[in-house]
Parts: C-alpha cells; structure tokens; sequence
C-alpha cells in the first residue's frame, strides 16, 4: 500500500501542478484579451477625437469657400447686369444720334448709304468669284 499512497500522492500533486499551470496560462491569455481590448479601444477613441477634429476646422474653411464662391457669382451677375444695361443704353444713344444725323442731313445720308450698299456689293461679288482652294 505504500508503493500505491506514494503514487496518488504524485498523482494529486501532478494534478494540481498541472492544474495551475492551466490556470496561470488562462489568467494570462485573459490579461493579453483585456490589454489588447483596452488598447483597440483607446486606439478607436483616438481615430474618432481625430475625425471631430478635421470635421471642425475643415467645416469653418469649406462654409467660408462656399461663401466666397457665392459672393463671386453674385458680383459675376450683378457686373453682366450692369454691362447689359450699359451696352442697351449705348446703343439707344447710336441710334438717336444716326437718327439725328438723317434728319439733319438728308441728302449727306442718301449718299453715304448708296456708297456703302455698293461696297459691300463689290465685295460681296468679288468674294463670290475667288476660287475656294486658295
């Protein structure tokens, strides 16, 4: 019987060796679990304060862009109205000038209206007669 008491004694000790051993590598690899999730969480956090971060100082700069970009069409408008305006008036000016310029000299006008229907005549003709491979 002693040969036997001594080899449940290795036996249970043998267990109970290997048993912590089990419980030392499970404690270990539930620490690293626990590291590596504090870690990823940390590292998580630091990407979303990154991302609040950008938000805030590029959402001041793009609503400034936009404003800007606003601003220029508004004047673009605003300075095709004017020109608009400006280039009507100056053509109702020509008009009552030429107007002017036939009451006041009749004959003068007749004149100068023949001798331009006749050149662009001539060169309607002569731009008729050219050779188109030239």
């Amino acid at each position: 019987m002693n040969t036997e008491s001594k080899t449940n004694t290795n036996t249970n000790g043998d267990n109970t060796m290997h048993r912590n051993l089990s419980d030392d590598v499970l404690q270990s690899a539930e620490e690293a679990v626990k590291a590596t999730h504090d870690k990823a969480d940390k590292l998580l956090n630091a990407a979303q304060d990154g991302v609040h971060h950008l938000r805030t100082e590029t959402s001041p700069a793009i609503q400034d862009l936009a404003t800007r970009a606003q601003d220029l069409a508004s004047r673009s408008i605003d300075y095709c109205a004017h020109a608009s305006d400006r280039a009507r008036r100056q053509l109702h000016e020509v008009s009552e000038a030429t107007t002017r310029y036939v009451a006041q000299q009749p004959a003068k006008s007749m004149a100068i209206a023949v001798a331009s229907g006749a050149a662009i005549g001539a060169l309607a003709l002569w731009l008729s007669r050219r050779p188109y491979g030239r």
